[in-house]
């Protein structure tokens, strides 16, 4: 990487290099052309008075050098900014600069302490900071432990860094950060000078008062920018780079980006680069004999720089511009992009293909037009090739690029050519890779019958970084590690589900890392209109599109796509009954864009197998301002039709599925996964539990109950020993379901759950009264959970044939907290089963469904007031809506069957037999309120 990314410069408030520096900081007055700033006056300091008094820079630049001269003052305001001032650090490259200490001193009221007498100095340090990222940049620091201050004192510290880069040929850059509002300071300034004869051109990166040099007494120009300056203007998030304000100023010398361009290529000269006999030469010999196609040489010649050199960036000894000479690269086997690039290069050449040296900005390529023509616009070095008349664009610092991937455009908008004749700029154009970064198949055995959990397996192919990364973590990391990284990459394709196993290789043929999986997942169906239906997009639903543009300011701002990102997912469902009945709805095709983001989809569903193929690719184009209203039609419109697919019509609910799945043995598989996992994890709770969650949706709740006791073995928690309890009443054991409410009670005595649990089981077994003090004397606490105490204690006293008290207990509630759907529902619902005022609970019951957002079980609340009315029609309605929503509601299911019965309806029998496989004691739930089938 290029050492002088404008960012680095501006932090470091330093230049480019010198070429005789030292390894010790200097003690020096200020230089003559500095301009003092005003005094500090202690007396005028208040509690209100910012932090930092004064931040002071100035910057010269004369005989291709660079001075920058910085004063700070800092008012040590409490204990804190004591600890954070209280050592000074300084860093600096004594390579490209030396680092003068002009001043250290403390004010204190009307005393001035030299924090530098008696000949303190600096201690100076070596730490690379950035070493995890391979890089080396010889950077010192220097630092001293001020002594002595103290709160309420004022620290001020003035230094120099002088810069001299032969890189650079007698040319000069300079930047400087622009502090804006709201950062306060009494005084701050920004000031640059250089000599009159010097064609100096400088840019701010956002508003600034109009700049205007002025003269010197000493023969120079110099240009002031008050600190700190305005705020920039807002631009919103989705704004392309270029929009957005940087506080920076830039400076230099050079003419244009020609000029540039013309200096920069004599650092890329390949001539004697590839000595003959030499290992570059070998290397060459190796490619040109392998092939005589130019493309299939060029693939060879960038794979043997990536995976033969290793990155490691060196700035020392001027290696901030300079590349290092490719035989010193391949002998080390080291090099960052520059030496990268300058090698790639020399063995392009040798083979015959034109290419040369392209600077880019890795980060910051949208600005780059706007900039200036210097060093310090670009971050990094590429290869520009051209082959067959197809220009190709190569990374040496990259990782795994292949035949099929040189036509790849690295997302760095903007190129400079470094040509001995100049160049200017040049557009890199934006499009979707070869092959994308993440390429995904998933296959899932849904032929158990939709709503079942769906078998996976699972095959993710990750390329460029992300690819690396995982080879990383597989190599040094333990395998819970790995698939932790696994699971997380799944999820992203995957609805809620369990992975069983997982594995891990790195393909150095596709320089590709594949994942491979496999478990069960748990498909959202959802039903409507009659319906299931499952959404299969994987495209539209990545797009988001919902740019601010109300302001006047931002009506001509374009909307970026984001930055690249490249997803293609293959989804293959087998379907239940060899997929008849099945249809889609939706877009079955897209458009080639949207929002932005490039599109394409293929579908095919024959032979029972449903495909769907998405690839979306984002960060390869912008929104034009006119074209966002239609756009964001677009985008809605699309977001209106995603693909789905769509059930037949005569699915039955999941309880009316399982019997016949079992005589078909279609859950073995799905019963096989969860024996795999046990036998994988057999010391995992949650092993047991996620097949006692599915055996409990097959209504084994023997099975279940047996795979719970083992779960709480292994960790108890109060949700399992509730889980088994209520599994042990459906089963007509009661004493077990005690006990283990019981137990859950003992975990937390706090917890409502339990609590509720314990008093339910307490009234079912004639301990009434024990279960309402138990109730009352929670309720009591307050608390979160008070409203659900009383609820469950208004719903024992109803059963217990005191309805109104009941009642009365749920509308002293209700006034408390009005409008809340589940208080009303239940007052409803006690009305409803207690026979008694049943005008005013219909209106209950209206209000809560109104207020729900989901009001399955309040349909069911005012379908039992209808039917306590004797309005069958209304309450057979409001049941079929309650079962529409939620078709495994089993009182609504019962319900029906009685009033189906009393109507002579068909299928009273069909709702009856469900309601009790759901629930087998629900005949005795409704006893208790008189009514029977």
């Amino acid at each position: 990487m290029f050492r002088r990314s404008i960012v680095v410069m501006a932090a470091l408030a330093s230049g480019a290099g010198v070429a005789h520096a030292g390894d010790k900081p200097l003690y020096q007055p200020a230089p003559a052309w500095v301009k003092p700033a005003p005094p500090i006056d202690m007396s005028k300091l208040s509690d209100g008075d910012p932090i930092m008094l004064m931040f002071d820079q100035q910057q010269r630049l004369a005989d291709g050098q660079e001075w920058v001269y910085t004063d700070m003052a800092m008012r040590i305001a409490s204990p804190q900014v004591l600890t954070q001032a209280g050592t000074i650090p300084l860093p600096w490259q004594p390579d490209k600069g030396d680092l003068t200490i002009h001043r250290v001193e403390i004010i204190r009221g009307g005393e001035r302490i030299d924090v530098l007498a008696g000949d303190k100095r600096f201690q100076v340090i070596q730490r690379e900071q950035r070493l995890e990222r391979a890089w080396l940049d010889g950077m010192l620091t220097a630092t001293l432990p001020v002594e002595g201050l103290r709160v309420g004192d004022v620290l001020r510290v003035a230094f120099s860094i002088s810069a001299k880069d032969p890189a650079l040929n007698g040319h000069v850059q300079a930047a400087a950060v622009l502090i804006p509002e709201p950062t306060r300071m009494q005084f701050g300034r920004v000031r640059l000078t250089w000599p009159k004869a010097m064609k100096l051109r400088w840019l701010a990166h956002t508003k600034v008062p109009d700049l205007q040099p002025t003269p010197t007494a000493d023969g120079f120009e110099e240009l002031t920018i008050p600190l700190p300056i305005a705020k920039a203007a807002e631009v919103p998030g989705d704004a392309p780079l270029r929009f957005k304000p940087l506080p920076i100023l830039e400076a230099t010398d050079y003419a244009d980006w020609a000029d540039l361009s013309r200096d920069m290529a004599r650092l890329y000269k390949t001539e004697g680069a590839v000595v003959a006999g030499g290992p570059i030469a070998a290397e060459v010999a190796r490619i040109a004999a392998a092939t005589s196609d130019p493309r299939q040489r060029a693939a060879m010649a960038i794979q043997s720089v990536q995976d033969k050199i290793r990155y490691l960036f060196k700035g020392m000894d001027n290696g901030s511009y300079v590349p290092q000479a490719p035989a010193e690269t391949w002998t080390v086997r080291y090099g960052d992009c520059k030496a990268k690039t300058l090698l790639l290069l020399s063995m392009l050449r040798a083979l015959g293909i034109e290419a040369e040296a392209t600077l880019v900005n890795s980060e910051l390529g949208d600005l780059t037009p706007k900039r200036l023509p210097i060093p310090g616009a670009f971050d990094h070095v590429i290869v520009r090739a051209t082959v067959g008349g197809e220009t190709l664009w190569l990374d040496g610092t990259g990782g795994g690029t292949r035949l099929e991937d040189l036509g790849d455009v690295p997302p760095f908008r903007w190129a400079l050519p470094l040509r001995e004749a100049g160049a200017g700029l040049i557009e890199m154009p934006m499009r979707a890779n070869a092959r994308p970064v993440t390429d995904a198949a998933i296959d899932l055995d849904g032929r158990a019958g939709v709503l079942f959990p769906m078998p996976y397996s699972a095959r993710i192919t990750l390329r460029g970084a992300s690819a690396e990364m995982l080879r990383v973590v597989a190599a040094q990391s333990g395998k819970d590690e790995l698939d932790k990284r696994i699971d997380n990459i799944l999820e992203a394709f995957l609805n809620e589900s369990e992975t069983v196993t997982r594995s891990f290789k790195y393909d150095e043929a596709t320089a590709s890392a594949v994942l491979t999986a496999s478990g069960v997942t748990y498909p959202d169906w959802e039903k409507k209109d009659e319906r299931y239906r499952v959404t299969l997009d994987n495209a539209v639903s990545r797009v988001s599109f919902s740019p601010d543009r109300a302001r006047p300011a931002w009506r001509d701002i374009p909307v970026s796509s984001g930055d690249y990102g490249d997803v293609r997912l293959r989804t293959r469902i087998q379907l239940p009954g060899g997929g008849a009945g099945f249809e889609l709805e939706g877009d079955k095709a897209l458009p080639a864009t949207l929002a932005g983001v490039a599109l394409k989809r293929s579908v095919t569903l024959e032979g029972g197998v449903l495909t769907v193929e998405d690839r979306s690719v984002s960060g390869i184009g912008e929104i034009a301002p006119a074209d966002i209203p239609a756009t964001r039609a677009q985008v809605a419109q699309a977001k209106g039709r995603l693909l789905k697919a769509v059930a037949p019509k005569d699915t039955p609910p999941l309880f009316r599925q399982v019997e016949a799945a079992r005589r078909a043995k279609a859950l073995d598989p799905i019963l096989a996964v969860y024996a795999k996992q046990i036998a994988q994890a057999p010391t995992e709770a949650s092993s047991y539990a996620d097949r006692a969650w599915f055996l409990d949706r097959i209504y084994d709740r023997k099975g279940a109950i047996a795979d719970l006791g083992k779960a709480i073995e292994l960790e108890p928690t109060i949700d399992r020993y509730l889980w088994r309890s209520r599994l042990y009443s459906a089963l007509k054991d009661d004493v077990h379901a005690m006990a283990d409410a019981r137990a859950a009670l003992a975990i937390d005595p706090s917890s409502a759950a339990a609590v509720n649990r314990v008093a339910t089981l307490l009234a079912d077994t004639g301990k009434r009264d024990e279960a309402l003090a138990m109730l009352a004397e929670h309720a009591d606490q307050g608390g979160d959970d008070k409203n659900s105490y009383v609820s469950a204690q208004a719903t024992l006293l109803s059963e217990g044939g005191r309805v109104n008290e009941g009642i009365a207990l749920l509308d002293t509630l209700i006034a408390a907290t009005p409008g809340k759907a589940d208080l009303l529902n239940s007052r409803c619902w006690l009305k409803g089963t207690g026979n008694v005022a049943l005008d005013t609970a219909l209106k209950d019951c209206t209000k809560a469904i109104e207020l729900a957002e989901y009001p399955a079980s309040v349909l069911d609340s005012r379908a039992m007031v209808y039917f306590r009315m004797n309005r069958m029609d209304d309450a057979l309605a409001d049941l079929n809506a309650a079962l529409e929503q939620s078709p495994e509601q089993a009182a609504s299911l019962y319900l029906r069957g009685v009033v189906r019965k009393r109507t002579g309806a068909k299928d009273a029998d069909v709702d009856l037999a469900d309601a009790r496989l759901l629930a087998p004691r629900i005949d005795e739930d409704y006893a208790k309120y008189g009514i029977k089938p």
